[in-house]
């Protein structure tokens, strides 16, 4: 009876239930702009479960066209991460972080970060330079 009721609380408690990832294919719709990043994932850790529902919406840029589909988790296929602090900013768009590490947010915990996983870079080493110079922690797989 116990785990039944243990059950029932954390289906009903997005803060207990598990992380949420956002799948992103990105297309290029020009030949002359190119995609550096056309298979990535990013997951917020240290967030409720529903924060990334808004990140995670199928809007495309001019020259880029993304699909981007709510998973469980990501996958662990990846080739690299890049984990930074999470800000509003990085709320808004998965891609920035925040340089300033002391800086404090109302409505984001501390230990609130933002991970990304890539699986299919065409120029994997443009992705670590966006990601170091941004205040993110690049990690090859």
């Amino acid at each position: 009876m116990n785990s039944r009721l243990l059950l029932l609380i954390a289906t009903l408690s997005p803060t207990l239930a598990m992380a949420q990832g956002c799948d992103v294919q990105t297309r290029s719709q020009s030949a002359s702009v190119p995609v550096i990043e056309s298979h990535t994932c990013y997951e917020y850790s240290g967030m409720p479960v529903d924060a990334i529902n808004w990140s995670c919406s199928n809007q495309s840029k001019e020259m880029l066209t993304s699909t981007k589909n709510k998973v469980e988790h990501c996958a662990n296929h990846y080739q690299a991460t890049c984990i930074g602090t999470l800000t509003a900013e990085s709320l808004a768009n998965p891609q920035a972080m925040s340089k300033d590490k002391s800086s404090k947010s109302l409505t984001i915990p501390d230990n609130a970060r933002s991970i990304t996983y890539y699986y299919d870079a065409q120029n994997l080493n443009q992705s670590r330079i966006d990601c170091v110079t941004g205040g993110g922690e690049w990690k090859a797989k």
